[in-house]
C-alpha cells in the first residue's frame, strides 16, 4: 500500500503518527510525509528565514531514519488556509503524486489554528484530486482519513490503536532530530518533549493494553469507509 501522512509543521507527524508510519513502512507499505507549514515562527531567537531551512532539513533528516518520502508545501507558519485556492491544488498535487490508500493527518479538535486549517485542507484536497478535469495529472482515489492524535491526547478518544512497543525507540530517535525545537524547550522551557512524547505513547498504550500505542480516529464519510484494516 501507499501511505501519506499530513502534518502541518516538520515535526508534527514524529509526535503524533511516526510509529505507525514505521509499522507500515515494515510491512512494505511505501510512506509519503508532507508537512504544509515550513516552521519558520517556531523559535524565540532564531530568525524565520533561517529557522525555515532548519526546520525543512530537520524533517529530512528524521524521514531518512525510516526511508521516508519527505515533501513540504512549505507554506510559512500561522499561513495554513483551507480556502486558499493555491495551497490546496498543491497538496492535490501532492495526493495525485503519492497515490495513496489512506491518509493520516490531524484531528479536527486539534488545539492550534494551524492544525485545524491543515485537517480542512486535506479534507478538500482529498476530495477534489479525484475529479479528473480538475487541474494536471491523474485523478486519484477519495481513501480513508485517519486523524492522529491531539497534543496531550486532550478531547481525542481513539477509535482504533495501533502498537508501537517494538518501534518507540526509533520514534524518539526521529523526533530528536528537530533539535531546534528540543533543544529549546530543554533549555528554555525545562521541558522534555520526547519522554512528553514518549509519555503519550505508554498512555495510549496502557487504554489498548501494550507498553506503547498511538491512537486515531477516522473520518466516518461516505465514500471513506473500508470493511477492512488499513492501519497495521
Amino acid at each position: 500500500m501507499n501511505v501519506l501522512a499530513i502534518g502541518c509543521h516538520p515535526d508534527d507527524v514524529e509526535i503524533a503518527c511516526s510509529g505507525t508510519l514505521l509499522k507500515c513502512a515494515a510491512r512494505g507499505d511505501k510512506v509519503t510525509v508532507c508537512h504544509v507549514a515550513n516552521g519558520n515562527m517556531g523559535h524565540v531567537i532564531i530568525q524565520p528565514d533561517e529557522l525555515r531551512e532548519m526546520r525543512i532539513a530537520e524533517a529530512k533528516k528524521a524521514g531518512s531514519i525510516a526511508g521516508f518520502e519527505v515533501l513540504t508545501l512549505d507554506v510559512g507558519d500561522l499561513l495554513p488556509n483551507a480556502a486558499d485556492k493555491k495551497q490546496r491544488d498543491a497538496l492535490i498535487e501532492v495526493i495525485r503524486y503519492a497515490k495513496p490508500d489512506f491518509i493520516i493527518t490531524h484531528s479536527p479538535v486539534d488545539y492550534m489554528t494551524d492544525h485545524l486549517e491543515v485537517q480542512k485542507l486535506v479534507f478538500d484536497a482529498s476530495f477534489s484530486c479525484s475529479c479528473p478535469h480538475y487541474g494536471s495529472g491523474e485523478a486519484a482515489n477519495i481513501v480513508p482519513i485517519f486523524y492522529m492524535d491531539t497534543l496531550a491526547g486532550v478531547n481525542f478518544v481513539p477509535t482504533e490503536y495501533v502498537d508501537i512497543s517494538d518501534v518507540i525507540e526509533t520514534k524518539i530517535e526521529m523526533l530528536e532530530c528537530h533539535e531546534s525545537q528540543l533543544k529549546w524547550m530543554r533549555d528554555h522551557d525545562h521541558i522534555d518533549f520526547a519522554d512528553f512524547v514518549r509519555t503519550c505513547s505508554k498512555y495510549r498504550g496502557l487504554q489498548c493494553g501494550v507498553d506503547y500505542a498511538e491512537g486515531f480516529t477516522q473520518a466516518a464519510v461516505w465514500p471513506r469507509m473500508k470493511p477492512y484494516r488499513l492501519l497495521p
